[in-house]
């Protein structure tokens, strides 16, 4: 006799990295490092920031990244998206202060909107819908590349000291963290590029356990800190509305927008799910970096964004796979095939 399972519905991912994430909260609830433990998952977490970042730096393929240039109209409107668009929203929530969001949720809020884009979601997205994959690769890596730079200035400037106090000594911090690995990765490329790319699953566990670790020492410190007092559920209901606004925004301006400029179908597909997401593991290490003792609350935002960004945005995947094939501009003028992903 068969046996039936209890299985999620296709279009709702819980991405179990998301479940490793959500289990590292937990923990850091639980058991939070303190005294002497703080100081070694603190020194740890920075160590693990460095090669996550060196790790970038060597896989990215500066042919391919010179490649993807050429489609430069696209790859410039999913950075307006990102860096333009997403900051001036981030900016108007301080009208939610205080009445829907706390100060400290609306830095990271706002933090939210200053990370890069994603790369593997949006491309596998991207791919779903039948849209333009090579301009979703070069789109995200694009944004990734960017973010390590402006990231941190947009921070600076817009947040000030309400982020946890950003100063000189901070950007210092990010470079010697964040670009300086990152430099030498891809100087290092000609030399570990194959090792890398004969160990991707590996590093790949690798990436993740260290984001974990970054998580598990943010949340430690805000535990220690009692900075959790200061969330209640209701706060936590408004600050997953205002997201959800922020993420409808997002996916409108970005497919309206890209139309208004004349891109096609598959164009508008890649700018669409490039322009509307943010990177999760760009920002936790940024934002721990960043934060400092205030990182647990800056990244709350980031996280809960992550998992609705997902949902959504494969509901919104399955649909258009199902849109008639058009004929597609490639930005420059000129008609193109749809691309085939097998």
């Amino acid at each position: 006799m068969s046996r039936r399972t209890l299985q999620l519905p296709s279009w709702l991912p819980i991405d179990p990295y998301v479940l490793a994430l959500i289990g590292t909260v937990v923990l850091a609830a639980l058991l939070p490092a303190s005294g002497t433990a703080a100081d070694v998952a603190g020194g740890a977490s920075t160590g693990a920031v460095a090669f996550l970042f060196f790790l970038y730096g060597a896989r990215l393929s500066t042919a391919e990244a010179l490649d993807g240039v050429k489609h430069w109209r696209l790859h410039l409107t999913v950075l307006a998206c990102t860096f333009v668009a997403f900051p001036l929203l981030g900016l108007a929530s301080r009208g939610l202060v205080p009445y829907v969001l706390t100060p400290q949720l609306q830095s990271g809020f706002l933090f939210l909107c200053l990370v890069p884009s994603t790369i593997q979601s949006s491309i596998a997205f991207t791919s779903i819908a039948r849209g333009n994959v090579p301009a979703a690769i070069c789109a995200g890596s694009f944004s990734s590349i960017a973010g390590i730079f402006v990231t941190p200035l947009l921070a600076a400037a817009l947040l000030g000291n309400s982020g946890g106090g950003f100063s000189a000594d901070a950007l210092l911090k990010i470079g010697v963290q964040l670009l300086l690995p990152f430099v030498a990765g891809q100087l290092l490329r000609r030399w570990i590029g194959a090792f890398i790319a004969r160990h991707k699953k590996v590093l790949g566990l690798v990436d993740r356990g260290s984001i974990l670790l970054v998580v598990y020492t943010a949340f430690s410190e805000g535990m220690v800190a009692g900075i959790w007092h200061q969330v209640t559920p209701a706060r936590l209901g408004a600050l997953l509305g205002a997201e959800a606004v922020l993420l409808a925004l997002m996916l409108a301006v970005s497919w309206y927008g890209a139309k208004r400029l004349g891109f096609g179908r598959e164009d508008r597909i890649a700018i669409q799910f490039a322009g509307s997401k943010k990177s999760l593991a760009s920002g936790l290490p940024m934002a721990s970096v960043l934060f400092g003792a205030q990182a647990s609350l800056a990244v709350l935002p980031l996280m809960l964004f992550h998992q609705m960004q997902l949902m959504v945005c494969a509901v919104i995947a399955k649909r258009r796979a199902r849109d008639p094939q058009e004929p597609l501009a490639d930005g420059t003028g000129s008609v193109r095939e749809p691309v085939t992903v097998g």
